[in-house]
């Protein structure tokens, strides 16, 4: 399993507030299936941060077009893929 982290970069506020519960509910939905790990906002405004779950890219970047987010125009997005590092090996 590998993981990603999608940047959700803010193209419209308004439409982001009118669509946040909407995005909310997707991502529980992806939380209750072990695919989203974990997710907040940036406290700056600029949008917020998804980890995902999954087996490569493609398959996640076809969840993440599926966020009401991307859908609406709300955010943008920008997928990477994350080694993440539990502890370190001295």
């Amino acid at each position: 399993m590998k993981y990603f982290a999608v940047f959700l970069s803010m193209l419209d506020e308004e439409k982001s507030s009118i669509h946040r519960e909407e995005h909310l509910k997707f991502l529980d939905g992806l939380r209750e299936k072990d695919v989203v790990v974990m997710n907040g906002r940036f406290t700056d405004g600029a949008g917020g941060l998804v980890i995902y779950k999954g087996q490569d890219g493609e398959e996640i970047e076809k969840l993440v077009k599926q966020d009401p987010y991307i859908i609406n125009g709300a955010r943008d997005y920008e997928l990477h893929e994350w080694e993440m590092v539990t502890e370190y090996e001295i």
